[in-house]
């Protein structure tokens, strides 16, 4: 076995590969850019050295930069995680000319199958059905246009090298084609350092499930069943899990045989996995085949017990595998949601900064708490449930412009998919993220939604049921009533630390009163306030009456409260007369006010925000790469304004309505921070 292993990436896959490499007694060697120098990939590995400037086509996609580092620490093999160079067969062939193992496949299975147009070629030869596209390389945005006509909108226009829905754009019309293709050449050669460009025929209303393949050298190949990916946003998967609520065992094994079959055919060993599109049918179509490990693979670890790092290092070892096909099982449900450096609330826009508090749910197997990551390779145990947290980040750490925006992999594990689901919710519940703009409130909106609880998604579910973005989560009256009966308790609590704090004689509980209106999300509740030693029994003007008990003391910023017997997890902040409180996807001013202090509120008048309907602002800390209009032009709705680049995605801001523009408060190359004025119209 290898005695040091080379990881050529960064964030949380890093940490992951190195987690497992500790474990199997390999030392491990972390590289890292400038932006990178106190990053957690740097502080876990036994070694690390450093490769250059922030950006990645400066660092960790240069060759020469990462062969000099395996160089300098004589690491006999490399693990490459995603993306960056670990689906690029010039950097295989390097390590092959060195002498280094590859933790992957074979330079002649990554130029097959990593490259999207080969791989059709391939799956097309080998009968495989496969999406009707032009799989030629397109020079130009004319020659995208008449090939988009020729396949009929809408299409999808996607980079040959391309992966995490990176140089990516489904085109509509004639000018979306146009755009789409220029943007994504762009994104393509950023990322990837390959800018070639093909187009297929984006199929409605599909799913998107994926077959996870393990071959080695020595022609054994099987498949770990499926996970299913259709919740995806801009082409990105948000949510994932294993298995899919749609396969049957038939379906799967299809799939799963076509996979293998597909795997064997271009010699691959590692792991794999291979894409396809499902109809409502269950007719499944090959997409495309991913020469590496994927960022979803914690879910088919958590149902097979299967340590997909491990076994990748096993057979770059030269060793055959262990595992047959009969030994591949399906152990309850697992679920994964990608927590994103992403503004919600600003159309998901990228979000940098500092982490000010970062504190993620405690992992657990089987319901009680890991210890030394025994997780890894080992099914959850008994009954219970299992959370797992794939991070590269810590309190205190900054969240950079170059490298994607993603934090964490937050998984969990049950007997059911609906145990799966309530895990999770209680586990986004409990993770506190501040300092930056976050998806957490929609992942938990996602966990709530009926077609995502019944199964019955597509990859068009994020489009169709937040086609005008995320505002928010509007709780109903009995998730209101919970949440007030809880506010009024701990306002309580707070109120009677007050009392002591300001030096009041006698007996300070009796000085705080019983009567409280709660107000929250636009409703006022009347609430009475009965307390004992174990807690309170709030009762409201309708009679209805709820029992909060929990440990929550004024300055925590996390209340795990029960309410009625069931838990209501709550991220708290105090405010005048009041909370902010987090929970379920929803953000709320909670206010607690004596009768008389709410009867007085009524007569305050609104704040109201300051007009910016003039104005374009820059929605996200970013790089100007062009403005597309000049001051004193006339611009119309939707027409192009300017294009912003954070985290390696390109941004087209576009005019909300008619106007004429009539200054311009930035140019190209400009830093811009959020909320800069860009622009402004008569």
């Amino acid at each position: 076995m290898f005695d040091k292993i080379l990881i050529a990436n960064r964030g949380e896959i890093a940490c992951r590969v190195i987690k497992t490499a500790r474990k199997m007694g390999i030392k491990t060697v972390a590289i890292y850019s400038d932006a990178d120098k106190q990053a957690l990939h740097v502080q876990m590995a036994d070694e690390a050295v450093h490769i250059g400037p922030p950006p990645a086509n400066q660092s960790y996609i240069v060759i020469d930069k990462v062969m000099d580092a395996i160089r300098q620490t004589g690491a006999q093999a490399v693990h490459p995680g995603y993306g960056f160079l670990s689906e690029n067969s010039k950097f295989a062939e390097a390590l092959e000319a060195e002498g280094v193992a590859f933790v992957g496949p074979p330079k002649g299975a990554i130029e097959a199958m990593g490259d999207k147009i080969t791989s059709k070629k391939i799956a097309q030869e080998a009968e495989v059905s496969t999406v009707p596209g032009y799989m030629g390389l397109i020079e130009d945005a004319d020659e995208a246009v008449k090939i988009s006509n020729e396949i009929g909108y809408p299409v999808m226009i996607k980079a040959s090298a391309g992966g995490g829905g990176k140089g990516m754009r489904i085109a509509w019309n004639d000018q979306e084609a146009r755009e789409g293709f220029q943007s994504s050449k762009n994104e393509a050669a950023n990322s990837f350092g390959d800018d070639r460009i093909f187009i297929e025929k984006f199929v409605t209303q599909p799913r998107h499930i994926e077959i996870q393949v393990l071959c080695d050298a020595h022609g054994n190949g099987i498949y770990l069943n499926e996970r299913e990916c259709s919740i995806q946003r801009r082409n990105q998967k948000v949510v994932e899990e294993a298995p899919s609520p749609f396969l049957d065992p038939e379906t799967r094994k299809a799939m799963g045989e076509q996979s293998v079959a597909l795997a064997k055919a271009v010699g691959y060993t590692s792991a794999g996995t291979v894409e396809f599109i499902v109809d409502g049918d269950k007719n499944f179509y090959f997409l495309e085949m991913n020469t590496r490990l994927q960022v979803e693979h914690p879910v088919t670890e958590l149902i097979t017990g299967v340590d997909l790092v491990e076994q990748m290092i096993r057979v770059a070892n030269g060793e055959p595998l262990t595992i047959t096909q009969d030994d591949v099982q399906i152990n309850g449900w697992a679920i994964e949601n990608r927590l994103y450096a992403e503004d919600p609330y600003r159309g998901f826009l990228p979000s940098i900064g500092r982490l000010t508090r970062y504190r993620p749910p405690a992992e657990l197997s089987g319901g009680l708490l890991l210890e030394n990551d025994k997780w890894q390779g080992d099914a959850p145990a008994g009954d219970g449930f299992a959370v797992r947290n794939d991070t590269g980040v810590y309190e205190g750490g900054e969240i950079s412009m170059y490298y994607d925006p993603m934090i964490a992999k937050l998984c969990t594990w049950a007997p059911s998919r609906d145990e799966a689901i309530e895990a999770m919710r209680n586990a986004l519940d409990g993770f506190e993220v501040e300092g930056i703009g976050h998806n957490l409130p929609f992942l938990s909106a996602v966990m709530d939604h009926e077609k995502f609880i019944s199964g019955e998604m597509t990859t068009a579910f994020i489009e169709e049921e937040y086609p005008e973005g995320f505002a928010g989560v509007t709780l109903g009256e009995d998730g209101l009533k919970r949440i007030a009966a809880a506010a009024a308790a701990m306002n309580r609590v707070a109120e009677i630390r007050r009392t002591r704090v300001s030096g009041r004689l006698d007996n300070h509980e009796r000085r705080v009163g019983t009567e409280w209106v709660v107000t929250l999300q636009g409703e006022a509740f009347e609430a009475s306030i009965d307390a004992d030693h174990d807690g309170s029994t709030v009762t409201f003007a309708d009679g209805t009456s709820l029992r909060v008990e929990g440990a929550w003391t004024p300055g925590d910023s996390l209340a795990r409260m029960t309410v009625d017997g069931a838990p209501l997890v709550l991220k708290v902040d105090k405010i005048t007369h009041g909370f902010r409180i987090r929970s379920r996807g929803a953000d709320l001013k909670v206010l607690v006010r004596s009768p008389r202090q709410a009867e007085l509120a009524k007569l305050m008048p609104e704040k109201l925000p300051p007009d910016t309907s003039k104005m374009l602002l820059c929605p996200m800390p970013g790089l100007v790469v062009k403005i597309d209009v000049e001051e004193g032009q006339e611009v119309q709705e939707g027409q192009a304004l300017c294009t912003i680049e954070a985290m390696k995605m390109e941004n087209i801001l576009r005019a909300e309505k008619k106007g004429v523009v009539s200054k311009i408060n930035a140019a190209a190359g400009d830093s811009l921070a959020v909320d800069e004025v860009i622009m402004e119209f008569e």
